[in-house]
């Protein structure tokens, strides 16, 4: 007996059940399975009265899946795809702005491990740092022999 397809709501809980998902990428994976829009709205609406979707969740998920491998620059790019509110997003910004440089300090530890001895392993390290989403000033921290690299 083949299978019944899911509903909308059945494919939005299964995709929540996963990970947390903002309201415009649930839309765009649900738009395809809707007769209407106004559908997908309904649905999603009705998750979000139950608190089962949540945009504060959602950013807060995504940074802390991030925070650890990029920058803030990389991540506020990538909340802003999503159009998240700002007042949602200005706590978390400022969290990522103040661990800025520990965090780069982190990553090219993890990466490098030893300060570069030319111009060239210099450009290098300065472009992984910067290729993911670290301010210029994190990087020149990281790359002057910041407090605690011998850690």
């Amino acid at each position: 007996m083949p299978r019944q397809p899911l509903s909308l709501k059945g494919r939005a809980l299964s995709a929540l059940a996963r990970r947390e998902h903002s309201r415009v990428e649930l839309r765009r994976k649900l738009a395809p399975h809707a007769e209407s829009p106004e559908d997908v709205d309904r649905v999603l609406d009705d998750l979000a009265s139950l608190d089962l979707l949540s945009e504060e969740r959602f950013a807060e998920s995504l940074v802390g899946r991030r925070a650890q491998r990029f920058g803030m620059q990389r991540i506020r790019q990538e909340l802003g795809q999503h159009r998240l509110p700002s007042e949602t997003l200005a706590p978390l910004l400022d969290d990522l702005k103040r661990t800025e440089r520990d965090r780069a300090r982190e990553v090219w530890s993890r990466k490098f491990g030893t300060l570069p001895a030319d111009a060239a392993e210099r450009g290098r390290q300065h472009r992984f740092l910067a290729q993911r989403g670290f301010s210029s000033d994190a990087i020149g921290w990281v790359l002057k022999g910041a407090p605690g690299e011998d850690d």
